[in-house]
């Protein structure tokens, strides 16, 4: 009879150990950076030096991501979009409208841009204020298909930047940091800001 209390018992004290272990590392993990003093975590080590391995893998280190591109969206081919991947290069952010003609006459300069910085700046087109099918329609006709044209229907991105009115161009240096926000008749003068901050 005694065999049989202490056998229960002995199993309960083990699965309630179990558990307790089960709950620690759950801990841990939702407190990543954070551990009792006196006490390392096993699971927090390997998870840094497997970002590590990812960004080093091809010599270089993933710059810090400014709050400024902490935001997702849309191309106006549907395909998801991820302002992450513009950390660490100066960005430039070009806010147009379909039907608005000076952005019309700023799409040959902004392309060019694009295409002459390539690999040292970003240059990434925001278009607002109408549906994205006349969206994809500007793209189309105006070449700029070259680089990533944002659908921001809701206006979420254009209000982040602050942006009221099409046609305006707004600068961030490699550290997320506003450097000009403005319009650049046809283009006129980005080059030069771009330049500037990849010099």
């Amino acid at each position: 009879m005694r065999a049989r209390t202490v056998l229960p018992a002995a199993l309960a004290a083990a699965l309630l150990a179990l558990t307790g272990c089960g709950s620690d590392s759950g801990a841990d993990n939702e407190t990543a950076g954070t551990q009792p003093s006196g006490s390392s975590s096993p699971e927090q080590p390997p998870a840094t030096s497997d970002a590590d391995a990812d960004a080093d893998s091809d010599g270089t280190t993933a710059p810090a991501v400014p709050q400024a591109l902490r935001f997702t969206a849309n191309t106006v081919d549907g395909k998801p979009f991820d302002a992450e991947a513009l950390a660490g290069k100066p960005t430039v952010l070009w806010f147009w409208a379909p039907w608005c003609p000076k952005c019309k006459a700023q799409a040959t300069a902004t392309a060019k841009v694009a295409t002459d910085y390539a690999g040292e700046a970003n240059v990434v087109g925001v278009a607002g204020l109408d549906k994205n099918e006349a969206m994809k329609d500007f793209v189309a006709d105006t070449g700029t298909d070259g680089f990533p044209q944002l659908s921001d229907e809701k206006g979420e991105i254009w209000k982040r930047f602050e942006v009221t009115e099409q046609s305006r161009y707004v600068i961030l240096d490699k550290a997320g940091k506003t450097v000009y926000e403005g319009v650049l008749p046809g283009g006129k003068g980005l080059a030069e800001k771009v330049a500037g901050l990849t010099g």
